[in-house]
């Protein structure tokens, strides 16, 4: 009896599975089948690879080491460091041997920290000829022991290269935070970049809004994107602004600093040329077709330079294109700022200092600010704004203008293929609702 109750509860068992199967085909074929991309789940933070790591019983912080090959291979550690709680400090380096080597971690605190308690700082450790180090971190104490593997960072940039580079142009966009969701005018940026021989773009996401998510995570499938987790508000208070006395906090602008040095380490032998901008910000070349075109006739004219400032010059986002050329319906339903409709820059003001973004040669950058590097090797050319500038839509500096007395400027009109490239990443991230009319070709990745 007992023996054909239990194969009663099998049989039974086996039909209900059959049946669950035959109901998820059937489902599956009722759903709607689409040619465009689909985006993953929306990711979050906390189930990606962390890049703070708290000193203990400091309260400092280390982001990423590098082997630096201009200072006899010493170890730099990308930290953000309070400055009035600075202390002896010791980098405790894991050695291919499998022993530790202790040293004393020189201190090197970037100039700018814009009165900000908190500020990048470079931990420089000397490395004993007999240790080829492959792991590194920072203590309060001299002693290893205690000190568990999480703590402990990667040893990047092990090789050193001249030539052959991965990247002819990367671009390394300020943090996101705040829920940032300004759809549009990113995808637009990303898409102008690329035309202009853009081949790889690194964010720092502390967060970010739905829509852009979806974008974020099609251009990394795509391999443009590089996103690098940035939660810098789990661990201490970030300013939304870059001035202590008007802003507060513990650190400029969600570490803006620190994520744009590492940027610069992190590329250092992977693309010849770096920019460093925020991502409303496009450097533009007014001359040339390419900013490969722009490079070549800069570095002929001028061998020596390895730094290129560029002017700010700013689009209002409050005056519009009267003609209607690019106001597409499609586009209004998308969140964030067309900039093809804003096409009038502010004139240049006398006795007014524009800001500046950055070009550069990372492997003769030692510390950089937002607007200027702080240390380098080699000289700084600052490019005539006829020849390229920093096309900046964003809220006007000189709200008083007419549009009469802003200048005409449809520099951006003239990438002809603009529009489809921003339409079918528009619809292959999923950001479009339902099916379209257009018609894109998927990315392949080989």
């Amino acid at each position: 009896m007992e023996r054909k109750y239990s194969m009663k509860w099998i049989f039974l068992s086996l039909i209900l599975l059959v049946v669950m199967a035959f109901i998820e085909v059937v489902l599956k074929d009722l759903q709607p089948r689409r040619s465009h991309y689909h985006p993953a789940p929306v990711f979050s933070l906390t189930s990606m690879q962390q890049n703070i790591i708290p000193v203990n019983n400091t309260k400092h912080f280390i982001i990423s080491a590098y082997k630096d090959h201009r200072i006899n291979g010493a170890i730099r550690i990308i930290s953000i460091i309070n400055r009035d709680k600075l202390n002896r400090l010791f980098c405790i380096i894991s050695c291919a041997q499998e022993d530790r080597h202790v040293t004393e971690a020189q201190v090197d605190m970037h100039s700018d920290h814009f009165g900000f308690p908190y500020v990048t700082t470079d931990l420089l450790c000397e490395v004993d000829q007999s240790c080829r180090p492959t792991t590194v971190t920072i203590s309060d104490s001299s002693s290893s022991s205690k000190i568990p593997n999480s703590h402990f960072l990667p040893i990047q940039n092990q090789n050193k290269m001249e030539q052959n580079f991965q990247y002819n142009f990367t671009t390394c966009i300020s943090n996101l935070f705040g829920g940032y969701n300004n759809v549009l005018q990113f995808v637009q940026t990303i898409e102008v970049y690329k035309i202009l021989g853009i081949q790889k773009v690194y964010i720092y996401n502390t967060s970010c809004g739905p829509d852009l998510e979806k974008v974020l995570h099609y251009y990394e499938e795509e391999g443009t994107l590089q996103i690098e987790p940035w939660p810098i508000d789990k661990f201490l208070n970030p300013s939304r602004g870059w001035n202590f006395n008007e802003h507060k906090g513990d650190l400029h602008y969600f570490g803006q600093l620190t994520t744009l040095n590492d940027c610069i380490y992190r590329n250092m032998y992977k693309s010849k040329y770096v920019l460093l901008n925020d991502i409303d910000e496009i450097i533009v070349p007014y001359q040339h077709a390419t900013l490969g075109l722009l490079m070549e006739d800069l570095q002929r004219q001028h061998p020596s330079v390895n730094v290129f400032v560029f002017e700010n010059h700013i689009f209002p986002k409050t005056v519009f294109d009267s003609s209607g050329t690019f106001s597409f319906a499609r586009w209004k339903k998308v969140p964030g700022i067309n900039i093809l409709e804003h096409v009038y820059r502010e004139p240049d003001r006398k006795n007014v200092f524009n800001p500046t973004k950055l070009l550069v040669n990372p492997r003769e950058i030692i510390q950089t600010s937002v607007h200027s590097v702080l240390k380098n090797y080699g000289a700084t050319l600052r490019v005539s704004p006829d020849v390229a500038r920093l096309v900046h839509v964003r809220e006007p500096l000189q709200g008083s203008l007419s549009k009469e007395q802003l200048i005409l400027d449809t520099k951006l009109w003239n990438y002809k293929e603009l529009p489809k490239n921003i339409d079918c990443v528009l619809k292959n991230s999923g950001v479009y609702d339902g099916d379209s009319d257009f018609h894109c070709k998927l990315f392949s990745r080989q």
